[in-house]
């Protein structure tokens, strides 16, 4: 009897750990999956929440309200953080997660701008910042539950399935955003299709909070408790004591920094780049994306495993390491493999816009109501910017009236200083059709066109391949740095600054640096200058934590 009770433990504790990572990772793939909606549906969002402005600004702004709901990560995660560390992991993030699922399901419900007004973009972004907040405090109680429980050996295989959360929400999201269409068409679809993904979110909400309530509290916090050596003041003790604050500030920018950047490079800037720069229409992009992403997912568990073995430091700082050295090529080939008219246009009629530099603007509109027409210089970027046509720019001294060569052939811009105010608009409509004309005879497409698929698909797939490297092994490395008395606290606010302010706020960053220097790839220096920065910070500064224990 007692040799049956024997080999039944393990047995019995192994479903433990099952539930434990099933519980967890499925709860969080349920809020990835609410939090990214918004991300893949961002074109739909401005067409409805921000009609009032121009489509580039309106696309832009959409993105800076998804960033939005990054903004506001950290201070979810120092509100939840706090509550995870006094009351414990398991039912704190309950209550991330019922604020998550019931805004995602208010922006399915959520009046357009054309009934409300400016009270829908007010509301949907207020909408998102309750998305950030909740998200804020959801992750760390995840990946802190499932490292607690996990035995030291297979600290990052365990969390590394947290890890796999946020792109399996991703690819949750893409496959119920593509159904969706298919079931109901585009044209349905554009106009209140789109909503419907939000609006399962409830559905998914109430599996989500009966699958987390079949969870038990964390074993380390119940042994804190019962020994009394929880953190009275868990926020003070992390971030007023230089030792704590030190590991904070190595965790930011040693290794978060740079796992963000990389992360959503390659899982949604790549996506925006697909769609707004090379012209593929959106569906076809989500499926390519949604393929990439099943085939590099399990690489999330590899590199968790690897990390048991060899360490976290490695595996991060290889993947910063690869990215920075990667990313120019890898999206100068997405462009000739999806769109392969668009780079034989680039290649053989390069458009170059002449000007005097202080008659050119910076090209991005963040309220929607500034008119590019002053200078010659203006409107020939704004009717670039507006089509998304990369050019190179090239002073020309004070005073002389732009023009824009199209390979060899040169269309001077009208000078709106010499043309009275009922002829200007004219003139630079007419402008506007000829340089439109000059670009379609150049070989310029209105859409992706001679698209190599697989191709494409193995491209994004090495993209998601980086970040696999960097993200599988994060989560291990971030609960071992900390003591477990601060743990929810302290690990949260690094990973949330880098994901939520670094990380979130890349597309709206590169697409902004696109827009003002006309270069299609200029924004690829932002991922690349900060997954350098951690490179090097986290070779000088970052420890290895993979023998470390956590239960003091």
């Amino acid at each position: 009897m007692a040799t049956q009770d024997h080999a039944a433990a393990p047995a019995a504790q192994r479903r433990r750990e099952a539930l434990v990572i099933g519980a967890s990772s499925l709860g969080t793939v349920f809020e990835w999956y609410d939090f990214y909606l918004y991300g893949l549906l961002a074109t739909h969002i401005s067409r409805h929440f921000f009609s009032g402005v121009n489509e580039t600004t309106g696309f832009i702004l959409a993105l800076g309200a998804f960033a939005a709901g990054f903004a506001v990560r950290p201070f979810g995660a120092l509100v939840f953080g706090r509550i995870g560390d006094l009351v414990g992991r398991k039912n704190t993030f309950l209550v991330t997660m019922a604020i998550m699922g019931l805004s995602t399901f208010a922006v399915g419900l959520l009046p357009s701008y054309a009934t409300i007004g400016v009270a829908a973009p007010v509301i949907l972004v207020a909408l998102r910042l309750l998305q950030g907040l909740a998200l804020g405090g959801e992750y760390g109680g995840a990946a802190t539950y499932v490292a607690e429980h996990a035995p030291d050996h297979r600290r990052g295989l365990y969390t590394s399935f947290i890890q796999t959360t946020a792109t399996l929400g991703l690819f949750a999201a893409l496959l119920v955003v593509i159904g969706v269409r298919a079931i109901v068409g585009e044209q349905s679809f554009a106009a209140i299709g789109w909503r419907v993904p939000f609006l399962l979110s409830l559905l998914l909400l109430g599996v989500s909070v009966w699958i987390r309530l079949q969870l038990a509290e964390s074993p380390v916090f119940l042994r804190m408790k019962a020994e009394g050596t929880t953190s009275k003041a868990p926020l003070t003790e992390a971030f007023a004591r230089w030792g704590n604050v030190r590991l904070v500030l190595i965790a930011l920018f040693g290794a978060a920094m740079g796992q963000a950047v990389v992360w959503y490079t390659g899982q949604f800037y790549a996506l925006f780049f697909l769609e707004k720069m090379l012209k593929v229409d959106g569906a076809t992009a989500n499926v390519l994306m949604a393929v990439a992403l099943a085939l590099g997912t399990p690489f999330f568990v590899f590199f968790g495993w690897l990390s048991d073995r060899i360490g976290r430091k490695p595996i991060l700082l290889a993947g910063c390491a690869l990215a920075c050295v990667s990313y120019f090529p890898l999206f100068a080939a997405l462009t000739a493999a999806a769109n392969p008219a668009l780079a034989r246009a680039q290649a053989v009629a390069p458009v170059t816009v002449v000007a005097d530099p202080a008659d050119c603007s910076f090209q991005f509109d963040p309220i929607g109501r500034t008119r590019f027409d002053a200078h010659s210089c203006d409107i020939a970027k704004s009717f670039l910017a507006r089509n998304g046509v990369s050019y190179a720019n090239r002073a020309a001294p004070a005073g002389t009236v732009a023009q824009v060569r199209v390979g060899a052939t040169v269309l001077p811009v009208p000078d709106p200083a010499r043309l009275a105010e009922p002829l200007r608009a004219a003139a630079v409509s007419d402008y506007q059709a000829r340089l439109a004309t000059a670009l379609a005879a150049a070989g310029y497409p209105a859409r992706a066109e001679g698209m190599n698929a697989p191709l494409v698909v193995a491209i994004l797939w090495f993209m998601v391949l980086l970040v696999t490297m960097v993200y599988g092994p994060i989560a291990a490395l971030l609960v071992e740095l900390f003591p477990a008395r601060i743990r929810y606290t302290a690990m949260s606010l690094p990973y949330h600054i880098g994901n939520g302010w670094f990380g979130g706020f890349l597309p709206t960053t590169a697409f902004a640096m696109v827009a003002a220097t006309g270069n299609i790839y200029y924004g690829l220096w932002y991922p690349v200058v900060l997954a350098a920065v951690t490179l090097v910070l986290g070779l000088l500064f970052l420890p290895e934590t993979f023998r470390r224990r956590i239960d003091g």
